[in-house]
């Protein structure tokens, strides 16, 4: 039996991108350290499983950012690897949808 986590986007959002060879994901988030900590946690231990190389960059352009976010990118994608990373992460944020 699979455990399900519970539908998160009302605390957490996340917009997929897609183009040719470019696959892009955004997690936005109000602010909040325990939450910070855990998307960067599940990023990393993402990046770890699937040993994919995306590029990740993080909203701190000013304290107290809203929302925060996390972007994380695959440029010249011909492996497609953002698919399954994606999912990956996904899961293990909890989110079961994405906005385009």
């Amino acid at each position: 039996m699979t455990k399900r986590t519970k539908n998160r986007c009302g605390q957490i959002q996340a917009y997929f991108r897609r183009e040719e060879r470019y696959e892009g994901i955004q997690i936005a988030f109000k602010e909040h350290p325990e939450l910070k900590d855990e998307v960067l946690k599940a990023i990393e231990e993402t990046i770890e499983e699937t040993g994919a190389k995306p590029a990740v960059f993080e909203n701190n352009e000013k304290a107290g950012a809203d929302p925060y976010a996390y972007y994380i990118e695959f440029n010249d994608d011909y492996d497609k690897e953002g698919g399954p990373f994606f999912e990956t992460l996904l899961r293990k944020l909890g989110i079961e949808k994405c906005s385009e």
